[in-house]
């Protein structure tokens, strides 16, 4: 019953969270996160098999308790049959009951009842790892698909800018046509960065909703075309990453589920070893039964008189023949009742049982072997893990520094070229200046700031991702 109102209970939770992503018209990205948590499918199937091996674990823990049975029968019999009251052959027909009770304790197995606990504790801990593993990669992969949303729209705000900036030089150079104060060809380039900025809005519009397609792929509902999100703002860049590499490695060490799974198999793997041996000791159990029955032919037979029977056999006295006469005792049988034969019938054993393993073909100690290969495979899991762990950390503090001075170059690169368009749009409406150098100014300045966009949200993920590493909140 807990189950089932638990597993209900998470059914409406992802309901409530889908319909709360459809009620509103912003969402943050604790709001896509835990929409995601609750619907994806990945994050779902790895809790099950926590659950799994949750109950697989508390299962083990029973297994030191003794087992009790019991079993009920009852027959109809016709013709020869043995009656189970006397043991004895009868022709007539009857019916018979019998009742069974037995129980068995495991009293030394080479512990490995108590091994198999650890063994499914630690499988346990791993598999709750493995989840909590999935929920992380699954909030890095919305984060990176929110920040991919955020560029997107500013990238489109951009470009929707650039575009009415050409527009109004259009405009003011087509008046200038008419009045023939203008070559012909300036009004033709602008025309042409016009369509030019129109197909890169249309392009930019293009990945925003696909974008917005994967995060709602992520979070398992529904493309929602009016998708709005919440802006995120980096820190200050200028002052970098606090913490060095090797310190994020130690942290995420002592806290990544992803080190904390293999940790746990590693010792769970031990543990199979242990079990494995415990197999090759001798077995002892010990065990009762109790047991009754009932027979419908079942009699009892009461003691009534003693009197004297003359038989036909005589005796010649004096030449008299006369009759021998018998003692003769007289009984009533009667019918035993149900529970008067079950009261009599009852009859119990207690005892040991010691089974020594000598050959079963070594299949055992291959099952030993067998569990210290995949000890050997859990210690090479882990160390690998660790292993690619520093140098992913490694990676991401260096494109996290890359990051931030890439950020802080397009910065400067932007302040310059801004500079430069303003110079070149006062020579361009003073007719100083050409068309062609007013458009490479203006290209060169919306390219760094689509650059510059693309950068910033770059460094929030690089960010991101080590304080994922050191297990801090992410949103």
């Amino acid at each position: 019953m807990y189950k089932m109102n638990k597993f209900f209970f998470s059914v409406m939770a992802g309901l409530l969270a889908t319909l709360q992503v459809f009620a509103q018209t912003t969402m943050t990205l604790r709001q896509c996160i835990e929409t995601g948590l609750a619907n994806n499918l990945d994050v779902q199937q790895a809790h099950l098999q926590m659950q799994s091996d949750e109950a697989n674990w508390k299962q083990s823990r029973l297994n030191v308790l003794p087992d009790l049975n019991a079993s009920a029968g009852h027959s109809f019999n016709q013709g020869r049959s043995i009656d189970p009251f006397t043991n004895q052959p009868v022709t007539e027909s009857f019916s018979s009951s019998n009742y069974n009770v037995n129980s068995g304790i495991v009293l030394f197995n080479g512990l490995s009842i108590l091994n198999n606990i650890k063994q499914n504790s630690m499988t346990f801990k791993a598999a709750s790892m493995d989840w909590q593993q999935q929920k992380d990669v699954l909030t890095i992969s919305i984060i990176l698909a929110y920040l991919q949303v955020l560029s997107n729209a500013d990238q489109l705000v951009q470009a929707n800018n650039q575009a009415n900036l050409t527009a109004q030089q259009v405009e003011r150079l087509e008046l200038l046509n008419k009045e023939g104060a203008i070559k012909p060809s300036d009004l033709s380039d602008l025309k042409g960065q016009y369509a030019t900025d129109k197909l890169n809005i249309i392009a930019t519009e293009n990945s925003l909703e696909l974008a917005k397609i994967s995060l709602c792929q992520l979070m398992n509902i529904p493309y929602k075309k009016d998708l709005a999100l919440e802006k995120i703002e980096p820190e200050t860049i200028a002052a970098g990453y606090g913490d060095t590499p090797d310190k994020i490695y130690q942290t995420a060490l002592e806290n990544l589920a992803l080190v904390k799974a293999a940790e746990y198999r590693k010792k769970s793997a031990e543990s199979g070893i242990k079990v494995a041996k415990g197999l090759l000791y001798p077995r002892l159990t010990f065990g009762g039964t109790f047991f009754t029955n009932y027979s419908s032919v079942a009699t009892n037979n009461t003691y009534i008189n003693t009197t004297d029977f003359v038989s036909n056999d005589y005796v010649v006295v004096n030449g008299t023949q006369s009759p021998v006469i018998y003692k003769q005792d007289n009984f009533s049988t009667n019918k035993i009742g149900y529970k008067d034969q079950l009261n009599n019938n009852i009859s119990n054993s207690f005892g040991f049982s010691l089974t020594v393993p000598i050959f079963n073909a070594l299949s055992q100690r291959n099952r030993v072997k067998q569990a210290r290969l995949t000890y050997q495979n859990t210690v090479l899991a882990e160390s690998t893990t660790k292993i690619q762990l520093n140098q992913d950390i490694e990676r991401a503090y260096i494109n996290m520094n890359t990051a931030a001075d890439r950020y802080k170059t397009i910065l400067t690169q932007v302040d310059a070229f801004g500079e430069s368009f303003r110079a070149a749009g006062v020579r361009f409406q003073q007719g100083v200046g050409t068309s062609i150098d007013y458009l490479i100014t203006k290209n060169s300045l919306d390219r760094s700031n689509i650059n510059l966009i693309i950068a910033k949200y770059d460094y929030v993920l690089r960010t991101k991702i080590l304080d994922y590493y050191q297990g801090r909140p992410l949103f």
